[in-house]
């Protein structure tokens, strides 16, 4: 496996231990601020509608595939952002405030994660993408578990401090990411 594909895979497996985490919980978290299923539900919904049409948007706009390591980096970054956010959600509409980030920072980096992700795969084989597929669901069972561990011993605040740190270790390794391009992987010109 390429090395730009095991930093791509290592990043955004770095975010999705983060955002799995929390993903079984998440109703009792929006209880906890007083919220209600339904406010639950509303939350995850402005999520999706975020990431459909920012997604759509981003994806006419990164057509000719510019740019892709930067907006998969930017969209990394927001995405930590949104999840430092989660530590001053105090009602539900805070925790609506930030579904939209996070809803803004994985469109931004969605089209442009996969083009790279196909960019680097030597030969596209099906079985390489289960690998990921399995290795995604697998982690994912383990951050479930962990992160309903961090809340009953520690507490929401000490699950979303995780988080963060989770996503900015993946950050990071984006940042490396291009850094490989531009220095040694010439063939891939970023474009400003």
């Amino acid at each position: 496996m390429k090395l730009g594909l095991r930093v791509l895979l290592f990043a955004e497996l770095c975010f999705s231990l983060a955002a799995g985490m929390l993903g079984p919980i998440y109703a009792v978290f929006v209880r906890d601020i007083g919220g209600s299923v339904l406010d639950a539900s509303a939350a995850w919904a402005v999520f999706m509608l975020t990431m459909g049409i920012l997604t759509f948007l981003f994806g006419r706009w990164n057509g000719r595939g510019r740019n892709q390591e930067k907006l998969v980096i930017f969209g990394y970054a927001v995405r930590a952002a949104g999840f430092l956010g989660y530590l001053f959600v105090q009602n539900p509409a805070g925790l609506v405030m930030v579904q939209i980030v996070l809803g803004l920072g994985g469109a931004m980096g969605l089209q442009s994660y996969d083009s790279l992700k196909v960019k680097h795969l030597e030969k596209p084989k099906p079985s390489e993408w289960t690998d990921w597929e399995s290795i995604y669901y697998m982690f994912g069972a383990v951050a479930a578990v962990f992160g309903g561990l961090v809340v009953t011993a520690f507490g929401f605040r000490s699950l979303f401090v995780i988080m963060f740190l989770f996503s900015l270790l993946g950050l990071v390794s984006s940042i490396k990411l291009l850094y490989l391009y531009r220095k040694f992987l010439g063939v891939f010109k970023i474009e400003k």
